[in-house]
């Protein structure tokens, strides 16, 4: 989202806004004909080529109908799911992403409801051209509960960096001198878990906008649950981290020297980084070989994420033994 741009955005979504945010509009007027505007979308030229979801797949938010099955309200209705369509270029990226999440709530990460959904089952899309598959994900919204707003900063928000900048400006040791200042010991340990699970996966798109923290109470920040996981060296074998790790963004040079580095540079007790990473490589190789068979994914990218997470998971945990 370019800054000129923001207000028309921000009317455009109206009631529906992420969190706790709320827009009025001034008495007599609705959305602009300048809003309207259809030449004013972002144009996919306008950002480098990566695997990002928020240009590769479509989301809507969604209602739950008596049914059972979601609805896209027409407009001015706030959703309570969110649906995240198949992508065109990519197969089976709901699939890749409920697998991903499911794999994190495993090992302890906090994540929201998910479940696949056949498309038929999701009321009022708009004809979308050709899609890579006929299965969508939905995931539970966790800035809505029981019809309380809840509100929620990513971390393009709390850096003041527009979406233009989401893979730069900012490294992790950033964010976790960040996590551990407002969130303390369970926050900086969830940080450090998510952070090695994104290597080991080979998920490329963590940038700034796919961390977030929420405000349970409306004042005291914590880590929101995981989402946008998304494995994506299957379709992209050379992606790279969104974000520098220490100064390394390619996957495979990954060390534990480099979690090491972060915690110093960001002030955290080297202690519970290490520990907390090593704990992480275990819990992830454990659940992935007690669940892989149960995701639906294609061999070739089961395949291939596990030939990624090995390779990682033997240069770690080599590094490890040399340095205790």
């Amino acid at each position: 989202m370019k800054p000129v741009r923001e207000f028309k955005l921000i009317e455009l979504l109206d009631e529906d806004l992420p969190g706790a945010v709320v827009t009025t509009p001034l008495e007599g007027r609705g959305v602009s004909s300048e809003t309207q505007r259809t030449d004013e979308t972002i144009k996919p030229d306008e950002q480098p080529y990566r695997f990002s979801l928020a240009g590769g797949q479509l989301k809507f938010s969604t209602l739950t109908e008596s049914t059972g099955g979601l609805t896209i309200p027409a407009s001015g209705l706030e959703g309570d799911w969110i649906i995240k369509l198949p992508a065109q270029n990519f197969p089976h990226v709901p699939e890749n992403e409920w697998a991903m999440l499911h794999w994190a709530g495993e090992i302890g990460i906090p994540v929201p409801e998910i479940r696949l959904v056949s498309l038929d089952q999701v009321g009022g899309l708009p004809d979308l051209g050709i899609l890579s598959g006929n299965t969508a994900l939905a995931v539970k919204r966790f800035d809505r509960l029981n019809g309380m707003r809840i509100h929620i900063e990513d971390f393009a928000q709390v850096y003041n960096v527009f979406p233009d900048d989401k893979y730069g400006k900012v490294s992790y040791a950033n964010m976790a001198n960040m996590v551990w200042t407002l969130t303390g010991e369970k926050g900086l340990v969830d940080f450090v878990r998510r952070l090695v699970f994104t290597v080991l996966i080979g998920n490329g798109d963590m940038h700034l906008k796919n961390w977030s923290f929420v405000y349970p109470d409306g004042c005291n920040p914590e880590l929101s649950p995981a989402y946008d996981l998304v494995s994506t060296i299957p379709y992209l074998p050379d992606d790279r981290l969104a974000l520098n790790l220490s100064g390394e963004k390619k996957f495979k040079e990954i060390k534990i020297e480099h979690f090491k580095r972060l915690g110093r540079k960001a002030g955290l007790p080297d202690f519970l980084v290490v520990s907390t990473m090593r704990e992480t490589i275990e819990a992830t190789s454990d659940k992935w070989q007690s669940n892989k068979r149960s995701y639906e994914l294609p061999d070739e990218i089961t395949k291939r994420i596990e030939r990624h997470m090995l390779v990682l998971i033997l240069t770690l945990k080599q590094r490890a033994c040399k340095v205790r």
